[in-house]
């Protein structure tokens, strides 16, 4: 079962896509290990207070992703994935962040040079 989900159902990014961000963290941190057993939709709807079809919406996407795989019984696994797209997964949410925050040095009309030593001085504190 992976730690609680925090959904924040006023910042803008839909339930659904938090939901598949925080499973794909914690898959890229190791709180979810492959072969570990997510909740059933049922169980993490409750648990979360969110509408089953929305759990079951998430789910449905980090299968088709390759993130998670069926079990017989219908069960929910992390999928094994190579060593690779495990580089590449702990790097996502890490892009994502970098990608929004490039965005705003260049709404800010902030110089790459500048952007990039701030980033570097955030890294060594």
């Amino acid at each position: 079962m992976p730690p609680l989900l925090s959904i924040d159902l006023h910042n803008g990014v839909p339930a659904y896509r938090q939901i598949m961000d925080q499973i794909k963290l914690q898959i890229a941190t190791g709180l979810l290990p492959p072969g570990s057993e997510l909740p059933s939709t049922r169980a993490l709807s409750a648990d979360i207070a969110l509408n089953p079809m929305t759990i079951s919406k998430a789910y449905s996407l980090l299968e088709r992703d390759g993130v998670l795989e069926r079990r017989r019984g219908q069960t929910l696994i992390v999928r094994e994935r190579p060593a690779e797209a495990q580089q590449t997964a702990r790097l996502d949410p890490l892009r994502q962040q970098l990608t929004a925050a490039a965005h705003l040095a260049k709404q800010l009309d902030v110089p790459p040079a500048q952007a990039v030593k701030l980033f570097r001085e955030l890294l060594d504190s």
